[in-house]
């Protein structure tokens, strides 16, 4: 059988100041691109099981990664007939490692098509693959990566951090269907807050138990408990997916108990912004019609049918770019309104 290796790299910049939070770290890793972080088998599984029934007959493109070493590659290949799939095409940035087809090394970035199993043996066997190399060095915004996208029905992958707006752009524009891992950060970035807003993108199941364990070979300086040397692990909870197929949580209604009037004090209002303030999710009360600010989080619940998303801080240009509550500078929030009172 042939080996593959189960973990998926993505290339992050090193910042030279010490991290003392995970957030910090997630952040300053976003344009690093000497660190490889690997995304686990297991999470792909967990998260695309959700997605099964948009994959039958469709060709699915991985774009950002090494598909000698991307567990994408090892998910959808492996389960090719079982999805029904057209095609895998995969592409990355030029790797030199080619010891995985090849005795020879190369400079020449490729990209891979597989087509499903020919021999009967149930298993992707490299003859079956077809590997051809790539004129430029596979940049996802390269001329030749955007002909393959323009043939693809779905991408999913693990796309640079540091791009992903750019990235969300190309997908936009070529009016793609993606499943996609970023940075919970991404959500204030007035790009794909727009789309957020105007429910074209959303967040899809995420992590398990809110926490992302990505594989590294190369150890770092990481906040205590961050990175796990027995495992090899590196833990980050800024972190989730992203897409624009429709799932059954997004249509999920959140379940409201708590009660605005008679509690006036624990929702009070901002000084600079006509809205209350709502410090969790769940705490969201049942009887309020007019304007709510609450965390980002609550995008994890969001149900366009139940909640009308109003803007975010910058969206709404508010004074001073944040909620104040008796002169005090609030978290970020998002302002919401209950569409069924």
């Amino acid at each position: 059988m042939f080996s593959w290796i189960l973990y998926h790299h993505k290339y992050l910049r090193q910042n030279k100041m010490e991290q003392k939070s995970l957030n910090k770290t997630l952040n300053k890793a976003n344009a690093i691109k000497n660190d490889e972080f690997y995304t686990q088998l297991a999470d792909i599984e967990r998260e695309l099981k959700h997605y099964k029934e948009y994959f039958k007959n469709k060709v699915i493109f991985c774009n950002c990664d090494d598909p000698r070493i991307s567990s994408f590659f090892h998910y959808f290949s492996y389960n090719f007939e079982q999805l029904g799939l057209k095609k895998l095409i995969t592409t990355c940035y030029k790797n030199q490692q080619m010891n995985l087809f090849s005795a020879n090394k190369s400079e020449k970035a490729i990209y891979l098509e597989y087509t499903g199993d020919k021999n009967k043996n149930n298993v992707p066997d490299p003859k079956e693959i077809g590997i051809k190399h790539l004129k430029g060095d596979g940049d996802f915004r390269s001329q030749e990566c955007i002909e393959l996208l323009k043939q693809s029905d779905i991408v999913v992958t693990n796309p640079p951090f540091s791009l992903f707006r750019e990235y969300v752009s190309q997908l936009v524009k070529y009016n793609k269907k993606f499943i996609i891992i970023g940075s919970l950060n991404a959500i204030s970035y007035k790009e794909i807050f727009k789309l957020i807003k105007e429910n074209k993108l959303w967040l899809g199941y995420g992590f398990n138990n809110g926490n992302a364990y990505f594989k590294i070979f190369h150890t770092k300086d990481f906040a205590n408990g961050v990175y796990d040397k027995e495992t090899g692990l590196v833990k980050f909870r800024n972190v989730t997916w992203f897409t624009n197929l429709e799932i059954g949580k997004r249509h999920e209604d959140l379940i409201l108990y708590k009660k605005y009037y008679g509690n006036e004090n624990e929702y009070p209002k901002y000084d600079n912004y006509n809205a209350i303030n709502v410090d969790k999710t769940k705490d969201i009360p049942v009887d309020y019609k007019g304007v709510m600010g609450v965390p980002i989080s609550f995008l994890d619940k969001y149900n366009p049918e139940q909640f009308e998303i109003i803007g975010n801080e910058y969206d709404l240009k508010i004074e001073k770019g944040r909620g104040y509550i008796k002169g005090k500078r609030m978290y970020s929030r998002i302002f919401i309104r209950n569409k069924r009172i």
